[in-house]
């Protein structure tokens, strides 16, 4: 049996080119190595999983391939990155001992790169003990801090780092690459399903390809939205445009009863009530050809917007989208939160309410 290699891992940019959604700090970093302009402090900040420590790997390897003449085609420097994790290494003795090995030269290629992640574990004391190595560091010595939380660094290191702000990364990118492991792995998948995987992730492209190994683990070699949605527990969009259609029709009762299956799956009353009102939201862009690319979706799913979206009148949204998240504002200070949720619907049901008894 073949040992299974998770996607972040097997699909771990190699190269500044390859790595998704940071293009602004790439760039900064490559020209900074062709005109030999690069700090020997850096501080990579920025949320989980956008590529800090993948960046450092890739400057770390590069800056000794640039400055070596007898360049072998598989040398990746290895013996001259050092990797230190400051979660578990947050002692002044650790500090001490990683500033000693700085004064050493390299063997091969021209510099030593010191990779610190979770920078922001360190103690005080080892912050202090660091501060002058960071401020004169040897010429063969370059340092690469990286931090998830960059408020929890003292002042006097931020000031000796330049410092380089990762971004969350945008969920059409993070589709996009989701698409292209998809095609390399030979998995059949839809649009909303990879839609909702990078949704799911938040800006982080790690958390969204362990998502993909996961639901692929769960679905196998073909991912539809309904299984993602299944799988990640995610109330599927088709609960939420037959909603609003009984909502239109101020169908009461059966209103009630759909939010009482939704109940019964297990979802929780917050979570649905502000998923209908990001719903009215998405069916409120549809509806203005100019505001139509403000709806982060999938293909098939947009066009279902675009439909409901020209049967729902802008006054009934307007007011919709306000009964709703006053609801979402005073479910937790609730005593009663079904009642709540209920009340809200039979609000929303009555806006178009033209005089016939429905209940």
């Amino acid at each position: 049996m073949e040992h299974f290699i998770v996607s972040a891992r097997k699909y771990r940019p190699q190269a500044f080119s390859e790595v998704i959604g940071q293009q602004a700090i790439t760039n900064t970093l490559e020209n900074a190595i062709t005109n030999n302009h690069l700090a020997q402090a850096l501080l990579f900040t920025g949320p989980r999983g956008v590529g800090k420590t993948t960046c450092a790997r890739i400057l770390a390897k590069r800056i000794n391939q640039d400055s070596s003449d007898t360049l072998l085609e598989d040398e990746d420097f290895a013996f001259n990155i050092f990797e230190l994790d400051a979660a578990s290494n947050n002692s002044v003795d650790d500090i001490r001992n990683l500033t000693d090995q700085v004064r050493i030269p390299p063997q091969t290629g021209k510099y030593k790169v010191y990779i610190i992640d979770e920078v922001h574990m360190l103690s005080q004391s080892a912050f202090n003990a660091f501060l002058k190595t960071l401020e004169e560091p040897p010429a063969h010595a370059i340092f690469i801090l990286a931090t998830t939380e960059k408020h929890k660094i003292i002042p006097t290191i931020l000031s000796r780092c330049q410092i380089f702000d990762f971004k969350r990364i945008g969920v059409l990118d993070i589709k996009n690459y989701l698409h292209k492991i998809a095609k390399e792995e030979k998995i059949e998948a839809d649009d909303d399903a990879l839609h909702i995987i990078a949704q799911k992730a938040d800006g982080a492209l790690r958390d969204a390809l362990s998502t993909f190994d996961r639901v692929v683990s769960f679905s196998g070699n073909k991912l539809t939205r309904q299984a993602v949605a299944k799988n990640l527990n995610v109330l599927d969009y088709d609960v939420y445009f037959g909603i609003t259609d009984l909502l239109l029709e101020n169908n009461i009762p059966q209103v009630l009863v759909a939010f009482n299956s939704v109940l019964v799956k297990g979802f929780d009353g917050h979570h649905f009530i502000s998923g209908l009102a990001s719903h009215f939201r998405d069916l409120l862009v549809a509806k203005d050809p100019a505001t139509v690319a403000l709806l982060e979706v999938g293909d098939t799913t947009k066009k279902q917007y675009l439909q409901q979206a020209q049967k729902v009148d802008l006054r009934f949204l307007l007011k919709a989208i306000d009964q709703a998240n006053e609801c979402d504002l005073n479910y937790k200070t609730s005593k009663n939160q079904r009642l709540l949720v209920e009340l809200t619907l039979m609000k929303i049901a009555s806006i178009t309410f033209d005089g016939k008894k429905k209940i």
